[in-house]
């Protein structure tokens, strides 16, 4: 069993992230998490999330990796 920083062992869950996001990336889809899914000024995020959803709370502290093995990236359709 992994060990945890005293750091994470303090955080609740709340604290933590609480969205699994897969952006456009220069190779691909990049997983990344968020804690908001606020796209800011003029929406300028949204064409680059491919999908998105909200993790729940014995989740959250996942690593990227594992949340990407987990919930694999969507599927693009490459038009030639």
């Amino acid at each position: 069993m992994a060990k945890r920083s005293a750091t994470d062992a303090g955080r609740s869950a709340d604290d933590l992230p609480r969205f699994f996001v897969w952006v456009r990336g220069l190779e691909g889809p990049e997983p990344q998490k968020w804690m908001a899914m606020d796209f800011g000024i003029g929406d300028w995020k949204r064409p680059q999330v491919l999908a998105w959803m909200e993790l729940a709370a014995d989740e959250r502290h996942l690593s990227l990796s594992m949340l990407s093995r987990r919930y694999p990236p969507p599927r693009l359709d490459v038009t030639a």
